[in-house]
């Protein structure tokens, strides 16, 4: 499978090649068309890239496993086959067709901020319903990927920095609660043990953010959640039994924990949020762009939406999860200096691989919940702090904007601390309600219609700016 798949590789990018020379020269071609990337070194950097995902992608399946009280054979099986997801989904991001793919050094893995929703829609409605919401919105990405690709008007920085900003701060409550040993009600929790092995994985993971460099700093958190691992192993912490139990292959297969049912607010639920993905995925194949000096145009934006969409269904079909561009390989291909796809495609085929090891899945499942605490509270508290950084770019002096952002982060953030606060719902509204992350949505994309886009406001500036350009030539 490996070789014929390299070997098909091989071809498509000959065919690529030839079909970009009858064409004029174009920056994208200049990114693929540098010198030969031998194979050893593009398997090196691609196995880079699968480091630099690989924890934050782990993550997500023990955080819903663990919310929906999987027993430790289920939890090795979601691991590995959400696993083996993630390298399919890459492939079908990375490899252009007419209808799929953007063609960028991309990875795709979880979406961080399904975790919320797809917990309280499994607890409260069951698997079958939370797989039946994946692949709807798999269908609606893949559907809206050309009305999408025209409304980015409705998504300025306002809008989008808001957005990442609540979806890191909604999360680091999360984060604190399995510092503190992954049950609040527990008589242990906040054990001092705990608290020290949480508080000592961030405080590794800082420490190589601070002082490693290139590749190690790019595996921050990965060596953060194993030395961690070693020291909680140590003290007594780690259970192996998982890792015994599990077989050694499997194959993924349809519906393993349940047949999709379908529940109209647990389906909007999740439209709602693979919309924030697909902001999320937007800002980075418009990064990478820049980066290997391609222009991504609304054809491309299509195709990358359309190839997100796909990977959504196939992991509700499997059931796994939505699945969307990772913006931590941002930062590894700006930092290799290696901008072709080849590295990518070793990637994705590594994932897939290690997908089909259940053993290696179940590796995961040992991890102390103090451990994961501590890493997540870093990754969380910087997914936050990226959109503080979009939003440095929005004119703040204007109230309209402020307005738009201050009200949006407190809405999202109030209800992920109080919850409770719409029981008086009903139960399918409160689904909705209960989420911070799609309130903040709702009030972000919403507020900036009311107080950024009425005619009237859109016509002041370019008002404005006429009286700027005439009034120098009146004094002439």
């Amino acid at each position: 499978m490996f070789s014929s798949t390299l070997a098909a590789y091989g071809h498509h990018e000959k065919e690529e090649l030839f079909l970009q020379s009858t064409k004029s020269a174009t920056p994208a071609s200049s990114s693929e068309n540098g010198p030969a990337l031998p194979m050893w070194r593009a398997a090196i950097l691609g196995f880079q890239h699968l480091l630099a995902m690989y924890s934050g992608d782990v993550i997500v399946p023990l955080l819903i496993g663990g919310a929906l009280h999987f027993n430790a054979m289920q939890m090795a099986y979601l691991i590995s086959a959400d696993i083996f997801m993630c390298g399919v989904a890459t492939l079908l991001q990375l490899k252009r067709t007419p209808l799929t793919g953007i063609g960028l050094p991309v990875v795709l893995g979880c979406a961080v901020q399904a975790v919320t929703p797809l917990s309280a829609i499994g607890n409260q409605y069951g698997v079958g319903v939370m797989y039946g919401a994946i692949i709807s919105a798999g269908i609606f990405v893949f559907l809206s990927a050309g009305w999408f690709s025209k409304i980015k008007n409705f998504f300025p920085p306002v809008v989008t920095g808001s957005l990442i900003t609540i979806i890191g701060f909604t999360l680091i409550p999360v984060g604190f609660q399995d510092l503190g040993g992954g049950d609040a009600t527990a008589k242990n929790f906040g054990d001092p043990k705990m608290l020290l092995i949480g508080f000592l994985t961030m405080g590794i993971i800082l420490g190589l953010n601070v002082f490693a460099k290139g590749f190690l700093k790019s595996l921050a958190i990965l060596a953060g959640i194993l030395i961690g691992t070693f020291i909680a192993a140590a003290m007594g912490m780690v259970s192996l039994k998982a890792v015994g139990q599990a077989s050694w292959f499997h194959l993924p297969q349809f519906f393993y924990f349940g047949t999709p049912k379908f529940e109209w607010s647990s389906i909007l639920t999740m439209i709602l949020v693979s919309l924030t993905t697909m902001v999320e995925s937007t800002g980075v194949f418009f990064a990478l762009g820049e980066i290997t000096g391609r222009k991504i145009g609304e054809k491309d934006l299509k195709r990358g939406y359309r190839a997100e969409g796909i990977a959504v269904i196939l992991g509700g079909l499997f059931n796994t999860f939505p699945y969307s561009t990772f913006s931590e390989n941002v930062g590894v291909v700006q930092l290799s200096g290696v901008k072709t796809r080849k590295p990518l495609y070793f990637s994705a085929l590594f994932l897939m691989l290690l997908g089909l090891l259940p053993k290696i899945g179940a590796l995961a499942t040992v991890i102390p919940n103090a451990v994961l605490g501590g890493a997540m509270i870093v990754m969380f508290g910087m997914v936050g702090v990226q959109g503080i950084r979009m939003l440095q770019q929005v004119d703040f002096k204007d109230n309209n904007n402020l307005l738009v952002s201050a009200i949006s982060i407190g809405l999202g953030l109030g209800v992920t601390v109080y919850p409770q606060i719409f029981q008086a719902m009903p139960q399918s509204l409160q689904i909705i309600m209960n989420n911070g992350v799609v309130i903040g949505s709702f009030s972000a994309i919403i507020l900036n219609i009311v107080f950024n886009m009425r005619p009237q406001r859109a016509v002041a500036p370019a008002q404005a700016q006429v009286n700027t350009t005439v009034q120098p030539q009146n004094h002439h």
